[in-house]
Order: structure tokens, then sequence, then C-alpha cells
């Protein structure tokens, strides 16, 4: 069974997913959100400062950027935690399933990349400093660098997880068994993943050109999904993606503000850095992927059809990781 036919080893009727995303966008947007909105009670001096706060940024009431960052991440694994939860007792198959079609899952293929794409990003970040070493300052700053460190590798990976296996995931299985093709939840997926990030503080800084990053993006981690069957690659380009955001450079427009090595002091713009990952660097990375992994077949792969299966019909492999 390929990865979108995973989904034929639960529950599939329509309503099962509209209470799954109901129960999943509770728990991430509202329960997950409680956390912060008591540090901001806390933190502020009388109802007026906390709603102003509320519509603008929480930041601007004095909240640790650290404290701040480790409770946006906070909401994410609510949500994570409830898509397990309707994933096993709602649809009532592995959750195994929503990440690959693999046997088990392949963590070599997270960690490979993991480490390439943060190769990739450091080197491109690397350079735009000493192209323009006078938009950037250095702000090294060892206690709160380090706590920073510490929860964007042990936290981050839990919000990158939730959204990939949300939308890489959950959705592209849903969309591919109703619409029983690959290229519909591909496309959807990718235009709902980048309207999602519409209210980051980039794209009002930017303008909506901004979003064929997103929307490019969303559709590279989607294409990685389908052509490898499963979300290892996706989950580990997105996660250490999200790492370097935090910790290597930080602005005061956008949406990771931490205590980052660098602040980038320049005006923002729409520049090369928007548009060369979508069109050079994620269709090398396409490139790199194929050869190593022997992906063959890309069009039935990413606009092929979806089969109807029988899951008893099939040998499903053992499910060696719990969750």
């Amino acid at each position: 069974m390929n990865y979108i036919q995973q989904a034929y080893k639960g529950e599939n009727k329509w309503y099962l997913y509209l209470a799954t995303f109901f129960i999943v966008v509770i728990a991430w947007q509202i329960i997950g959100s409680i956390p912060l909105l008591v540090a901001g009670v806390l933190h502020s001096q009388d109802p007026n400062e906390f709603y102003k706060a509320a519509n603008e940024n929480f930041l601007n009431l004095g909240i640790n950027k650290n404290l701040f960052l480790f409770l946006m991440i906070l909401m994410f694994i609510f949500g994570l935690i409830a898509l397990r939860f309707c994933i096993k007792y709602i649809h009532k198959r592995s959750f195994k399933t929503l990440i690959t079609s693999r046997d088990t899952i392949d963590w070599r293929r997270f960690w490979f990349a993991f480490i390439l794409w943060g190769a990739i990003a450091g080197v491109f970040i690397g350079v735009g400093i000493v192209m323009s070493p006078e938009d950037y300052v250095w702000n090294f700053k060892p206690v709160p660098f380090f706590t920073l460190a510490l929860i964007s590798f042990v936290f981050l990976p839990f919000q990158t997880s939730f959204e990939e296996l949300l939308f890489r995931g959950y959705l592209m299985q849903g969309i591919g068994v109703a619409a029983k093709n690959r290229w519909l939840p591909l496309i959807i997926t990718s235009i709902i993943f980048g309207l999602l990030h519409g209210a980051n503080p980039e794209v009002a800084k930017l303008g909506y050109i901004s979003m064929v990053f997103y929307i490019g993006t969303g559709l590279f981690f989607g294409m990685v999904t389908l052509l490898d069957e499963g979300t290892e690659l996706a989950l580990g380009l997105h996660a250490i993606n999200n790492i370097i955001a935090a910790i290597a450079v930080t602005t005061d427009w956008t949406v990771f503000q931490t205590d980052a090595l660098f602040i980038d002091t320049s005006e923002p713009s729409v520049g090369m850095e928007m548009f060369l990952p979508v069109f050079v660097l994620y269709p090398l990375m396409l490139l790199i992927l194929s050869k190593k992994y022997g992906w063959k077949n890309w069009r039935d792969k990413l606009v092929g059809k979806v089969k109807e299966v029988n899951p008893m019909n099939e040998v499903e492999g053992i499910d060696s990781v719990q969750f």
C-alpha cells in the first residue's frame, strides 16, 4: 500500500474527518493558547494593554522571548496530541500510518534531510551575512542563546511535526482517498499551508507576494512526501528549517523574534532570498533526494490515481514505534 492508501487501514467517513479537524483546531488554537494568554495577563498592567498586545504581539508586554517561543510551541503540542488521539480512537488506525507507508519509521531519512538542509541553509545564511555585513548585528548572549537552542532543538520539532502530519499527512491522505487521485491533495494542502501562514508578520511587511514562498514550500514538502511514500524526509526538512530560522538570524518583524546569533537590521524587502529557495534550492533538493532514494515514475506518484484497497488483503508490517 502506498502512502495515501494508508488511510484505508482505518475509518474514512467524511464526518469523522470533520470531527477530527474540529477537535484538533480546538486543542491547537483554543486549549493550547491558554498558557500564553495566562502569561499575557500576568505581564499586563490593565485589560486595554492586554487586548492591544493580543492583537499585535505579546512580546510587547515584556514576556521573555524564550518563554514566549515555548508557549507558542506548546499550542502545536496540544494539536499534535489531539491529532494522535483522533487517529487512534476516531479513525481507528495506527499513528504510524500517518507518518509512513513503510513497515517502520525510517529515522535515517529524517536525519539525512535534517543534516543536508541544515548545511545548505547554513551556507545560504552565511553567504548573505558576508555579502551584506552592514545589515547584521552580532547578538550572542550565552544564557539566552543556549536556552533558545535547547528549546529549538527539543521542542520546535513538535511544532513542525504537527504541521507536517496535519497537512502532508492527515489532509493529504483524507483528500486523496476522497478524490481518488494524488494531484488534488498536493495542490489543496499546499495552498492551505500557505494561506495559514498568511497571518505571519512577514506577509504584512512584504505583501502577498511572500505567499509564493509559503505555498512553494508546502508544494515542496508535499512532493517529497508523495515521491518518497512517507513524511520522514519532510519532517526532517521542516524541523531544521525552523530551528535555523529561530537560532541563526532574527528581526523585529518576522514570526521568530528570538535571541538569535544575528539581528537583521535591513529594511523589509522582497529579494532573492524569497525566490531562491522555491525556484533553485527546492528543485536541487528534489534532484539530490531522487538520486539517493531512487525515486521512479514521478508522474504517477504526483498526479496518478489512488485506488481503493482492502487492508485485510494486505500484509501490514510491524508497528515498532509506539506513540
